[in-house]
């Protein structure tokens, strides 16, 4: 019985709190009521044009930004400045060595003509010589497969 009566009492007490609770959200909402805000069409617009003001400016910035960075895009190279000189550099080094190549090997094909020539203008000499000595000739071809 004891505890009936002591949870008697907290129940009592939490209705008393409930009640304090709801009398004071009743002040609140009855103020609240009696608070009366007037909406006119005039603020609102005034309002809503400010806004639109200041989003029409953002727009046109980012309308400027758009079209410097189209701009930059149109004129926009897709090799770097430096690949194209380094392409320009190579390309002159390579016909440079193409003529170097080209002279060095056309000097050689002529140096080797005029050896031969030698060579030719040499053995006839030999031959005219050996023609007046056959003695010497016979001689020389010994030697020669001696020397092998």
């Amino acid at each position: 019985m004891k505890k009936l009566d002591e949870i008697m009492e907290l129940m009592a007490d939490e209705m008393a709190d409930f009640k304090t609770s709801i009398l004071k959200l009743q002040l609140i909402s009855k103020q609240l009521f009696d608070l009366s805000i007037p909406i006119s069409t005039e603020a609102i617009e005034k309002h809503l044009n400010i806004f639109l003001e200041k989003q029409e400016a953002e727009n046109q910035l980012k309308d400027d930004i758009l079209k410097s960075i189209d701009k930059k895009l149109e004129h926009a190279f897709i090799l770097p400045n430096y690949i194209l000189i380094i392409f320009g550099i190579l390309g002159i080094l390579m016909l440079g060595l193409l003529g170097y190549f080209g002279y060095t090997t056309q000097a050689a094909k002529e140096e080797k003509f005029e050896v031969y020539q030698m060579i030719m203008n040499s053995e006839n000499r030999y031959q005219e010589y050996f023609s007046e000595y056959p003695e010497l000739k016979e001689g020389y071809y010994q030697w020669l497969e001696g020397k092998n």
